[in-house]
């Protein structure tokens, strides 16, 4: 394991660095029984390295977001590609100024992407891959529906021109929306996004199951298509959320104007932060009428805290 996490494999660099830290997207599906074995030795190699984020481990394989130095990250993802099950794992980069995470988590679940629909197998039946490049033509077809499989307070701030967002709270909902909407059968093809393609991995799969013929879904999803698609030719409209402290990334994954809700995780705009309903890791827009003055006089708590923290040049782990 030490060679592995002092000789890092290249990382390919953006093409203009727009912060010191370098983020990787990554997930992989395959059989992997010994995943709650591999959690030590991950997590160590990750802290070997000063990499910090969220992984996931499942009997289905690894899902999640690093970030650290360039080196840090390429001996990380040398060490998974080491491991037999993640040779042929893929990751989407982009750039952060500051770190934007807390900490390192390599957590254990029982799937890496939950939908809560038993054997849906993405590694047995998908959907059919669409390149950022090709995929304006397919949306701009008449004959195909949009659809985007993320959360609301993930649509709130960007979408695909066109595409239906069926307004879900998690992932679970998602089979129940298709299950009810009969109108989706009113389409010959389906095309799905989301933010790196890994929820369109198993929604392209219940699709097929359910017997949706032409099912197709972005390659890389929102992460890669504004990566490689320029804004003048872009269908896409808005800012894309990621799960991490950068809060939104825009075309060429430059890191967006959004800031996070701290009682209820809500993305913010420029224009929320501005309303009397807007009170710093208090309260916004989205949540203030549905906390009470306990909850808000608990957060005003945090805030003091996160506050001081700063004042003394660290970093409060509630922020």
């Amino acid at each position: 394991m030490t060679d592995m996490l002092t000789t890092p494999r290249p990382v390919t660099q953006s093409p203009e660095k727009q912060g010191q830290f370098l983020v990787a997207a990554l997930y992989h599906f395959v059989s992997f029984p010994r995943f709650a074995d591999f959690r030590e030795p991950l997590q160590a190699a990750c802290h070997a390295n000063g990499v910090k984020g969220t992984l996931l481990l499942a009997h289905e394989g690894i899902n999640g977001t690093i970030a650290g130095t360039d080196e840090g990250i390429g001996s990380v993802l040398a060490f998974l590609r080491a491991q037999p099950e993640f040779a042929g794992l893929e990751h989407k980069e982009s750039r952060a100024s500051t770190m934007p995470f807390l900490r390192m988590k390599v957590r254990l679940k029982k799937e890496i992407v939950t939908m809560g629909v038993e054997n849906i197998d993405p590694n047995n039946v998908v959907g059919t891959y669409v390149e950022p490049k090709d995929w304006n033509a397919l949306i701009s077809d008449p004959d195909t529906l949009v659809i985007d499989t993320r959360n609301d307070y993930e649509t709130a701030i960007g979408l695909f021109r066109g595409a239906v967002d069926p307004k879900t709270k998690t992932f679970r909902e998602f089979p129940d929306w298709v299950r009810n909407n009969n109108g989706l059968n009113n389409r010959p093809k389906i095309a799905m996004y989301c933010t790196g393609g890994i929820r369109c991995e198993k929604a392209t799969a219940f699709m097929k199951e359910q017997g949706f013929e032409e099912v197709y879904h972005l390659k890389g999803g929102i992460l890669k298509y504004l990566e490689e698609i320029p804004p003048e030719e872009s269908l896409w409209d808005g800012a894309c959320f990621v799960f991490d402290e950068r809060v939104s990334v825009t075309h060429g994954l430059k890191e967006g104007e959004h800031t996070l809700c701290h009682a209820c995780r809500q993305p913010l705009t420029q224009e929320d932060l501005l309303s009397p309903l807007h009170e710093e890791g208090v309260s916004c827009v989205h949540c203030h009428d549905t906390r009470t003055e306990e909850d808000r006089e608990r957060y005003r708590e945090r805030q003091r805290q996160i506050t001081l923290a700063k004042k003394r040049g660290e970093r409060h782990l509630g922020s």
